[in-house]
């Protein structure tokens, strides 16, 4: 087997927007009459928006709020904030460059909708990514496999041959489901050592020939 193609999650494994995400969800949340905690948000890391939105309106009064309103607001104010300033995960733009460089290409796929992909890219050199997959692109969102299939599909990859970093559970067993090998960086929610799955600390560590080799 040989490395065809890397295919990266983005919030909590190519920049650290969670806790955005969670600052966000507590305040608005809170407002509203709701109570909410990190723990609340630690629980739907790796989580799709119309999934959250469900969780969210059941921590909340009854009729406070419509969801599609709700949904909007929440993902505004994080986009927003994305649009100042992203902060990168430790070694994720390194290797990032370095896969570019060795000619392996890259696809983003995200649970975040185009939107917010597009802020957060917006802080990133141009065409690190020869594809991009957007939880608003896809009929079923992680931890289904469909959006590393799709990503695979659209490399004209096989997802054997494919190595996904992520660092929720959804995410990765959305990566184990299409057939990938998977790294896993957790930040939030701890991930178990599986068959053709790498846990690590961080991705300061890998290189474009690691990762080559894992497949080996």
């Amino acid at each position: 087997m040989t490395l065809q193609a890397v295919l990266w999650d983005m919030d909590g494994t190519l920049v650290d927007t969670e806790p955005v995400w969670a600052r966000v969800q507590i305040d608005v949340l809170t407002e509203l009459g709701g109570t909410w905690t990190v723990e609340d948000c630690t629980a739907l890391v790796g989580s799709d928006l119309s999934h959250a939105v469900k969780v969210w309106l059941a921590a909340l009064p009854a009729g406070a709020i419509e969801p599609d309103e709700l949904a909007e607001r929440i993902y505004s104010e994080v986009v927003g904030t994305l649009k100042n300033e992203v902060v990168l995960r430790p070694g994720a733009l390194e290797l990032l460059t370095g896969l570019k460089a060795a000619g392996v290409p890259c696809a983003l796929v995200s649970a975040s909708y185009r939107v917010m992909i597009d802020a957060v890219l917006s802080h990133l050199p141009p065409d690190l990514f020869d594809v991009i997959v957007a939880g608003d692109e896809v009929r079923n969102g992680k931890p289904h496999p469909e959006p590393y299939l799709t990503a695979a599909a659209e490399l004209q990859v096989d997802p054997a041959n494919c190595v996904v970093i992520e660092d929720s559970p959804g995410g990765t067993q959305s990566g184990t489901a299409a057939g990938a090998f998977v790294v896993a960086v957790p930040q939030w929610v701890a991930i178990p050592a599986a068959p053709r799955r790498l846990v690590l600390e961080s991705l300061e560590a890998l290189s474009p020939d690691a990762l080559r080799d894992l497949l080996r």
